[in-house]
């Protein structure tokens, strides 16, 4: 770390706790600042983090700005979910690779396949099957892809064996099966500022993994 990107990760931190509290007050105009301006500056710690500019690097910045076009996306006033679905689904390829290109260990990542395998069949026959009882079939396709690239990313966070950016990639998928739940099962009080946190966490996992 350097002094740049300790300021970058220093603003993300405030804009992460300021988008905390405007979806918990459901203080929208607040959020449509917050919330893109956190990742944003996340992307900024990225960009300006004391690593070589190679191949694991770039492709973590490819995948942030994805992310930062989901944020958009997902919180428009429009119902823009497939969109940002297919932002964030992006992202998780990219982050994917970023981790192969850092190199990753066959037994951490076999062992990761197995965890994410039982997660993801546990997360797909409850959201999946929300979806189908709500009629809601059109979805069931993108939600199952997404659920795969999302779990392959993680899988890959644990080959790569850097213990803050499996974290990260736990986050990840903790904040998306929120969404899925709020959106698919029930929606909860406290599920709005949970995916949020995770969320943040999630990235800052991610990138300050490349140290």
């Amino acid at each position: 770390m350097n002094s740049g990107s300790t300021f970058f990760l220093a603003l993300a931190a405030v804009m992460a706790v300021v988008d905390w509290v405007a979806v918990a007050w459901d203080d929208k105009r607040l959020e449509y600042v917050s919330k893109p301006a956190a990742t944003a500056l996340l992307l900024g710690v990225a960009a300006t983090i004391d690593v070589p500019n190679s191949a694991p690097w770039a492709w973590l910045i490819a995948a942030l700005v994805f992310c930062l076009l989901g944020d958009v996306f997902l919180m428009l006033p429009r119902d823009a979910f497939i969109p940002g679905l297919a932002s964030f689904a992006v992202a998780q390829v990219m982050f994917s690779i970023s981790f192969v290109t850092q190199g990753i260990e066959v037994a951490r990542l076999l062992g990761g396949l197995v965890v994410a395998v039982v997660a993801a069949t546990m997360l797909g026959h409850r959201f999946v099957g929300a979806l189908r009882r709500q009629g809601s079939r059109e979805l069931v396709v993108p939600v199952v892809a997404y659920l795969i690239v999302i779990s392959a990313m993680a899988v890959a966070a644990v080959g790569g064996g850097s213990v803050v950016a499996i974290l990260g990639a736990a986050s990840f998928m903790v904040s998306d099966s929120l969404i899925a739940e709020s959106r698919f099962v029930k929606s909860r009080r406290w599920h709005s500022v949970g995916i949020m946190v995770t969320y943040h966490v999630a990235l800052a996992g991610l990138v300050l993994g490349l140290l």
